[in-house]
C-alpha cells in the first residue's frame, strides 16, 4: 500500500460495504460468508438479441436488492468498493472478463451525474479495469444523450419507448472489430442494454457482452 493510500485510509477508513463496519478489505468475514450464499451466477446465451452472452451475479432481491438502491439513490458511492472486491474474488467472473480487453460502463445522462454524483456503473468497470491486466475501461464512446425518465417508475412497454433513441456512439474506431463487455447494475426487462448493444454494434464493435450485479 502507497502511504499516500495509508494516510487516506487512516482519515477515511474503508468499511464493509454491507455491514458498514471498518475493514480494509472492504468486505468483513461474516458479510462474505453471507453474499456467497447470496450469489446466483448465470450466464445467459442469446441468439436473437444485440448482445451476445449476460453474466450476471445475484438476484435482485433481498439484501441485494436494498443495498444497490441504497448505492445508487443514497450517496452511499463507497459500496462500490465492496461489488468490486466481490467480483474480483470469484474465479469464475474473473474468468468470464478475462475475455475482454474493452469494459464499457452504460452511461448516465451528464443531468442524472451532475444530480447522484457519480455514475454507479462507471465507478465499479474503471475499478476492475485498473485491477486487471489487459483491461481497458472506456467512457467516450457510449453516451446517453437525452436525460429519459428513471426506467423503475415505467411498465414494460413504457421502458422500451422511453429507452429507444436515447444513446450515441463517439470515437467509433475504437470499438471496431472489438469484443465488448457492457456493464450495468440491474438487468430487469433488457431494454437498457439492448438498446446500448445496439448502437455499439452499429457502430462496428464484433461482439457486445454484458454483466450486471443483478438480474430482475
Amino acid at each position: 500500500m502507497k502511504i499516500i493510500d495509508f494516510i487516506i485510509n487512516l482519515i477515511y477508513p474503508n468499511v464493509c460495504g454491507f455491514c458498514e463496519n471498518i475493514n480494509f478489505e472492504n468486505i468483513c468475514p461474516k458479510c462474505n460468508l453471507k453474499i456467497e450464499e447470496l450469489k446466483k451466477l448465470q450466464i445467459y446465451n442469446y441468439s436473437h438479441q444485440n448482445f451476445r452472452r449476460h453474466l450476471c451475479i445475484f438476484e435482485y432481491k433481498g439484501e441485494i436488492r436494498d443495498k444497490i438502491i441504497e448505492y445508487k439513490f443514497s450517496g452511499k458511492s463507497y459500496i462500490y468498493e465492496t461489488f468490486v472486491k466481490i467480483i474480483l474474488k470469484d474465479k469464475k467472473i474473473c474468468s468470464f472478463l478475462k475475455n475482454y480487453a474493452i469494459i464499457i460502463p452504460v452511461p448516465i445522462s451528464k443531468k442524472r451525474k451532475q444530480q447522484r454524483g457519480y455514475n454507479q456503473s462507471e465507478l465499479i468497470a474503471k475499478k476492475l479495469a485498473n485491477s486487471l491486466e489487459n483491461v481497458k475501461c472506456i467512457t467516450n464512446v457510449l453516451y446517453k444523450k437525452i436525460n429519459t425518465k428513471p426506467q423503475s417508475i415505467l411498465n414494460k412497454e413504457e421502458r422500451k419507448s422511453n429507452i429507444k433513441g436515447a444513446y450515441e456512439v463517439k470515437n467509433k474506431q475504437i470499438i471496431v472489430n472489438k469484443n465488448i463487455l457492457l456493464l450495468d447494475d440491474i438487468f430487469t426487462t433488457g431494454n437498457t442494454v439492448q438498446e446500448c448493444s445496439k448502437v455499439l454494434k452499429e457502430a462496428g464493435a464484433k461482439n457486445v457482452d454484458i454483466l450486471t450485479l443483478a438480474k430482475d
